[in-house]
């Protein structure tokens, strides 16, 4: 069972470093290929290969992307997670042009994870404070 719970909390931590390494590849090793993002952000696609662009897009905007795990709550087979994502916004995003400004905004998650590998995740992000952080809101399409 231990072994179990830390192999699991290893793989949700992985996809974090991914983002905080910018390295996208490392979510093949820890995301099912059927693994479900709840909900998709715009225009991402499905499983493994759907986050990598996002990872880019994130790691563009903040090229010193963190995330900061503050809480991890486990059960077999499930973790919450409350965490911070900071950085400096150094490229655009959604359209919004670089303010140079350091950022946090608060990541909440709940991931259902079998045989070591995250199979769902349910995500929300603080993305109406992160806006207000910046100052501006992006454009209505």
């Amino acid at each position: 069972m231990a072994h179990q719970l830390l192999a699991e909390r290893n793989a949700v931590e992985t996809l974090y470093r991914a983002f905080s390494e910018q390295n996208p590849d490392l979510v093949d090793t820890v995301l099912a290929p059927t693994w479900e993002d709840i909900p998709l952000a715009p225009d991402q696609g499905p499983g493994p290969a759907g986050i990598k662009p996002i990872i880019r897009m994130v790691a563009a905007a903040f090229p010193d992307v963190r995330i900061t795990i503050h809480d991890m709550v486990q059960a077999p087979g499930k973790i919450g997670v409350r965490a911070e994502i900071s950085g400096t916004h150094l490229g655009a995003l959604f359209g919004i042009a670089p303010t140079g400004r350091k950022v946090s905004f608060r990541l909440h998650e709940f991931h259902t994870v079998a045989d070591g590998l995250v199979t769902t995740t349910w995500h929300m992000e603080d993305w109406f404070g992160l806006f207000q952080q910046l100052g501006q809101f992006p454009q209505a399409g």
